[in-house]
Parts: structure tokens; C-alpha cells; sequence
């Protein structure tokens, strides 16, 4: 920066090519100092800035023989939050933030004053993970607002909140936050690495990062790294050892190390009784199946193993099917495909809309195909409780889809005996992918102690803190980035 305050002025209007909402308040003080306040429009609290700033500034009586800089910044000004800069970069991040500059001439630096006050969604209950019994709050847009939602829950002096700025261009504030005392070392190691090698020119929301943060495997159906709109959940989270990622503008946080047995769990399953959670995780290991391979196996029975049907089953089958023109595959394909073109407009249309396109829908699939003997009423069950089962685990749906339309056309190539050497090929692949180092199974592959007490059920709490597994206890973990 210059020591002329007036050349700084006339260098940041020409860099911000005098934008509307770059705004430049020049003051003259009592003693005939020259100062000026930079901000943006709309991101400043107005109110503030003329209590804790301009109103002192213009009232204060600098004592000829001081340092003006330093009175200024330590009698004159009554916020809390205040930073010294020396370059024009750190005062563009800086204002662009919601922060106001205070430029005084004749000194290199200025002064940076915590006073944001932009508009934003109020913290509401987020809409893809309700729960019954627990906190209504989930993340909102501002970054800010966010980190104190966990420092809430989480009065912990291990709590670390670290910012960086990713994006070329956007310049976008990201924030990690972990417990130093559980955080497994060279993992977050390896997290600052793989964040500061990103090269984006834009980063708008946490979807962006997902793609950079995976493993050596970047062709998976599988995502390894989670995400949650709720802060209690990341804060239970990040007590096992994982580490959250909060990104400036978007109401979601981005979770690493993430296991495959995360996706059947719900903060809803530790307010309920033991029984009842267990009971609901085995219906999401049992529906995520059903989702899979009843399309598959319908197919692949029905075409290939008949035998196994009962008869009264089998000759309701056959009848219904000598009336469609279709072989059971395309059938099966027509209907999926069908239903996941409704599925998306009912989903990106506006609300009233999208009420009408369900009813079209259930009329153009349900009542009329099966009249006009397009569809068999049995094909039309099995896709529909298959689609039904998907909704039952929703981190996952993406991945069902794609698997069961996979699986359909094998089916209807193969067989029982192409679904068979499918899975095992996708169970071998899934078997082989890491999180950050973490075997993606665990700690189902390989078996740790007290696997079952809250994977597969849900044990009471005096069972689940005796077995409680960090994650830097896992095999390999503190060893794979260090070499």
C-alpha cells in the first residue's frame, strides 16, 4: 500500500473498475487527518459502522506528538474485532467478506473491523435429514453462523476451526473444524494437501471439493466422502476423529474420513430405544437390498429359473405377460426409466406443479398401461416397492439407481449366475476402497472389536462407550501418507 492515502483511493477504484458497491466514505478528522472507510454495499452492518466508527472517529481528539495510527486503533475504536493489513489483496478479501477497511494517510497499513451484516436465511430445520427426536437447527449460508452452530454443541477448548480461501477466482472462504485431541494427525495432513492442490477458478458450493477430497479410485459408484446439513450429527462426528468441512455459502458440511456403514446410520437411531434402532437399521440393510436386486432377481428368475415361482404365482406371471408386447427386460427398463423421469420433474418443477405430474403419472403407468396392456401389473409392483426402498437410505439413492439398472440388463443376459459374479465383482471393488487411508468397510473389513454393538444394531449407551472405535486406531491409517 502507499502512504498516500489519496493514491490508495484512486488504485482500488480503478481495480474494482469503480463498481456500484465498492463505496469510499472520506472523513477529515478534528486535527485535519485525511481517513477514509472502504466497504460494500449490502454487506456491512450500517448501524454499527457509524456507532463504533465513523461517530468516534469524527468526535475523537488526537493529541498532537502520538503515533495517529496507533490512537486510533487503540482508544478510538470500540469494536472487538480488529486486524491490521499491508496489501491491497488482503483489503479486497477483506471488504468483499462483509468487513470494513479504515485507510488513515500517511501510514502503509489499515485496519480491518469485524462488522458484517449481510442478509441471510435464518438456521431452519434441514429438509433432507428430519428426524423425530433431536435438534430442529441445520446449517444456514453464511460461514460464520455455521461455525458457531457447532461451537454450540461443542464447548471444547480442542475445538479447531482453521479457514482457507479456495478459488481462483471466487476467492471462497472454507473453514475446517476438528477435535485436536481425537484428529488423527496425518490425516489432516493429507486433507491440507489435497485442498491447497485444487485449481478451480470458482468454487460456489461443497459439491465442488467432493471430487478432489476421494481416494485413488475416482470411478466408483460410491462416494468416500459424507455429507450433512446438521450440526449435531458433525459434531458427533468429528468426537470419533473425522474432520468437517464448512464452505462459505452452502447450508451443507463435507465429512472425512466417510464409511460405507455411515450411510444406514441417523441421529434419530441414538434418541430412540435400542430395539427400535436396531429394528430400523436392519429395514435399511434389508430395504438397500430389495432396492438392488428385486428387479434383478425378478427378471432373472422369472425368464431363467420359472421353476422356482409357485404355480399359482407363476400362471397369474405368464398370463399377464402374454398380453404385453415387450420381453420382461425392456419391460422392467421401460418402467424403471419411466418412473425416473417422473421422479425428476416432480423434483425441478414448482411445488404446484409437481403434485399434478404424480397424478399424471399414477394415471399414465399405473392405470392406463396396465389396461392397455403395456405393463404387467406384477412388473409394475416389484419396480415400484423397488423404487420405494430406495428412498429408505436417500445418501445412497444415486448409487441404487445406477447399480439396479446395471443389474437389470445382466439379469436379462445372464441370469441368476450374471447377478452373482456382478456382486462379486462389486464387493471385491468396494472391499478395496479407502477413505483417507481408512478401509471404506470398517470396521466391518477388517473386523474391529464391538463391530456389531452399532453397525449392524444399535447397542444402549453403556455398551456403545466401552466400544467406542476412533478412527486413528484403525490398521494402516497413521502409516499411508507419511511414507
Amino acid at each position: 500500500m502507499f502512504k498516500n492515502l489519496k493514491e490508495n483511493i484512486n488504485y482500488l477504484q480503478d481495480v474494482t473498475s469503480s463498481s456500484a458497491d465498492f463505496t469510499v466514505r472520506k472523513m477529515k478528522l478534528n486535527d485535519g487527518t485525511f481517513v477514509a472507510i472502504f466497504t460494500i454495499e449490502g454487506m456491512v452492518n450500517k448501524d454499527g459502522l457509524t456507532l463504533a466508527v465513523s461517530d468516534p472517529l469524527l468526535s475523537a481528539t488526537i493529541p498532537t506528538g502520538v503515533n495517529k495510527y496507533e490512537f486510533i486503533r487503540d482508544r478510538v475504536l470500540s469494536t472487538p474485532e480488529i486486524i491490521e493489513i499491508n496489501t491491497f489483496d488482503e483489503l479486497l478479501d477483506f471488504s468483499m467478506s462483509g468487513f470494513a477497511v479504515l485507510g488513515i494517510d500517511g501510514y502503509e497499513k489499515m485496519l480491518v473491523i469485524g462488522l458484517q451484516g449481510f442478509s441471510f436465511r435464518s438456521v431452519s430445520e434441514p429438509s433432507s435429514e428430519m428426524v423425530f427426536r433431536g435438534s430442529r437447527e441445520g446449517f444456514t449460508e453464511p460461514l460464520r453462523i455455521n461455525m458457531s452452530l457447532i461451537r454450540r454443541r461443542m464447548k471444547n477448548p480442542d475445538l479447531v476451526f482453521q479457514t482457507m480461501t479456495i478459488g481462483n477466482l471466487s476467492k471462497t472462504q472454507i473453514c475446517l473444524c476438528y477435535l485436536k485431541s481425537a484428529v488423527s494427525k496425518s490425516i489432516l495432513k493429507e486433507l491440507k494437501r489435497r485442498l491447497n492442490s485444487i485449481n478451480l477458478d470458482t468454487v460456489l458450493a461443497s459439491g465442488y471439493l467432493v471430487s478432489y477430497l476421494g481416494d485413488e479410485d475416482k470411478n466408483t459408484l460410491l462416494s468416500t466422502v459424507g455429507v450433512t446439513e446438521r450440526p449435531d450429527t458433525l459434531c458427533g462426528k468429528i468426537t470419533e476423529g473425522r474432520i468437517g468441512i464448512l464452505v462459505d455459502g452452502t447450508p451443507s458440511a463435507i465429512l472425512v474420513p466417510h464409511l460405507f456403514i455411515e450411510n444406514f446410520q441417523s441421529f434419530d437411531d441414538y434418541s430412540n430405544r435400542p430395539y427400535f434402532a436396531s429394528f430400523i437399521r436392519i429395514l435399511k440393510y434389508m430395504s438397500f437390498l430389495f432396492a438392488i436386486y428385486l428387479p434383478s432377481l425378478f427378471i432373472a428368475i422369472t425368464d431363467f429359473h420359472p421353476e422356482y415361482i409357485p404355480v399359482g404365482l407363476l400362471t397369474h406371471i405368464s398370463d399377464s405377460l402374454e398380453t404385453t408386447p415387450f420381453p420382461l427386460m425392456l419391460e422392467v427398463l421401460f418402467v424403471a426409466f419411466m418412473y425416473e423421469v417422473m421422479r425428476e420433474a416432480g423434483l425441478r418443477l414448482p411445488k404446484p406443479l409437481g403434485h399434478a405430474v404424480g397424478i399424471v403419472g399414477a394415471l399414465v403407468i399405473g392405470e392406463t398401461g396396465v389396461s392397455a396392456g403395456l405393463i404387467c401389473p406384477t412388473t409394475l409392483i416389484i419396480v415400484a416397492f423397488s423404487a420405494i426402498c430406495s428412498y429408505v437410505i436417500p445418501e445412497l439413492y444415486g448409487t441404487i439407481t445406477v447399480v439396479k439398472f446395471i443389474y437389470i440388463i445382466i439379469s436379462g443376459i445372464f441370469g441368476v449366475i450374471g447377478i452373482i459374479l456382478a456382486s462379486l465383482i462389486a464387493t471385491i471393488s468396494v472391499c478395496s476402497l479407502k477413505s483417507f487411508g481408512v478401509p471404506y468397510l470398517a470396521p466391518i473389513v477388517p473386523i474391529s472389536k464391538g463391530v456389531i454393538s452399532d453397525n449392524f444394531i444399535r447397542s444402549d449407551w453403556h455398551r456403545l462407550t466401552k466400544h467406542k472405535v476412533k478412527l486413528q486406531n484403525m490398521v494402516g491409517v497413521d502409516d499411508k501418507f507419511e511414507k
